[in-house]
């Protein structure tokens, strides 16, 4: 062996291993195998937001979850054998565990344990950048971790920002851990006091100006639609939840100013608890004259994202605003064929392909809003156009009702006759 080699030898890899995870969920009466495996879909796109790849998903027909340890004992021992043979590092639920569910799954199971909502908080915290969005995701996160620490959640300022370190050392670490998080929580909150303090004087600076919020399912194509529209460089990623903080952009369109804010994304089964920490938003959202409603038409589940969606804004005190629906990313998907067109078309590629009717979609969504719902994509800025004039519409609408004798459409033509009569 050479010199060279022996070099080689002694080196060690650094790089950061990757987590595996593996997803849990039960099968209701009412849920089909399809809807089930969406829902998974996309609790391992959460996963992986998080950093963590999936390695395998368990299912169970349950129509309510075992008291103790939320899966019945024949799954959770397969669960458990599956964690220790591959080495699984963490078993992610679709629903929300109890306490005492979550204890007692992870002196079952000996990993991490994740349900829905401390995964959307992790990677909340993940992507936090304002003093107030992180310090609201951290307080809530000590909130819901408080009544559920176990061995297995001790030394928390290790675990932030990532999928973290397991390890404890013993019921008294956990009694010692437990007081310094409600130490923390006080001191959050205090923090949290001040900080929203300024945020009410900042608002109350944007009274007088319309304001516009960008609204949808996560993943769905705001932010993109914020930098076609404003021309700058938010983020935006193919990653749910890659906008926690709301973002505010003054525009001015044909001389009448407004307000547009980014906002983060909803998602279904998202706790009402789990709600409050991301209140800088909500304010966005809550205080605004006019929401866009983002839709990613490529999703075949658009429909339900847009009812999750509605529920959302009905829970925050917002469904009463007007909307503008904009059905994003239609250069994914295919318009309906006329009937000329389909006589064209194959009766197997009529099945087989899967169209959207834009038509029949416009017209039900315009009688239920009111406002005739825009089809374009950010991305290839098709239709853009379009978009840009209904929002200008809608806009204005509001700008008129703040100063209500403007005079945008009445131009007076003076000549030289008039002046010398």
């Amino acid at each position: 062996m050479n010199k060279f080699s022996r070099k080689l030898q002694k080196l060690h890899d650094t790089a950061p291993k990757e987590e595996t995870a593996i997803l849990v969920t039960l099968i209701r009466q009412q849920q089909s195998e399809q809807e089930v495996e969406e829902h998974l879909d996309e609790l391992a796109f959460l996963a992986e937001t998080l950093g963590a790849k999936t390695v395998y998903r368990f299912t169970q027909r349950m129509e309510k979850p075992e008291i103790k340890t939320f899966v019945g004992s024949g799954k959770l021992e397969e669960i458990r054998a599956y964690v220790e043979h591959f080495e699984v590092d963490m078993v992610i639920f679709d629903d929300d565990l109890s306490p005492s569910q979550m204890r007692n799954l992870e002196n079952e199971i000996k990993v991490k344990i994740y349900d829905r909502s401390l995964l959307i908080l992790d990677i909340f915290l993940k992507r936090a950048q304002t003093a107030q969005a992180k310090t609201q995701v951290e307080l809530a996160r000590f909130q819901y971790l408080l009544p559920r620490l176990t061995n297995m959640w001790t030394h928390l300022e290790r675990q932030r920002g990532g999928t973290g370190t397991r390890g404890g050392s013993g019921e008294k670490e956990i009694e010692t851990d437990k007081r310094d998080i409600r130490a923390k929580i006080t001191l959050l909150k205090e923090k949290l006091l001040e900080i929203e303090k300024q945020g009410v004087t900042q608002r109350k600076g944007r009274k007088g100006v319309v304001r516009v919020a960008l609204v949808g399912y996560t993943n769905v194509g705001k932010s993109t639609l914020m930098n076609l529209i404003t021309k700058t460089d938010i983020l935006a990623e193919n990653k749910l939840f890659a906008t926690v903080d709301s973002t505010v952009r003054k525009v001015v369109l044909e001389t009448v100013p407004f307000l547009l804010s980014d906002t983060v994304g909803f998602i279904r089964k998202l706790p009402s608890h789990l709600i409050e920490s991301f209140k800088s938003t909500l304010d966005e959202i809550r205080e605004a004259d006019l929401l866009v409603h983002v839709v990613d038409i490529s999703h075949h589940a658009f429909e339900d994202q847009i009812g999750v969606v509605t529920q959302t804004l009905n829970e925050i005190k917002a469904g009463d605003k007007p909307v503008l629906l904009v059905f994003n990313k239609i250069d994914l998907v295919l318009q309906m064929p006329s009937e000329e067109e389909s006589q064209h078309i194959s009766e197997h590629e009529l099945q087989e392909t899967r169209y959207v009717d834009f038509k029949a979609l416009s017209d039900a969504y315009e009688k239920k809003n009111g406002i005739k719902p825009v089809f374009m994509s950010a991305t290839s800025a098709e239709n853009v156009e379009e978009f840009r004039a209904a929002l200008l519409a809608e806009v204005k609408k509001q700008h008129r009702k703040i100063y209500p004798h403007y005079l945008e459409d009445e131009v007076i033509e003076w000549n030289e006759k008039d002046i010398l009569n």
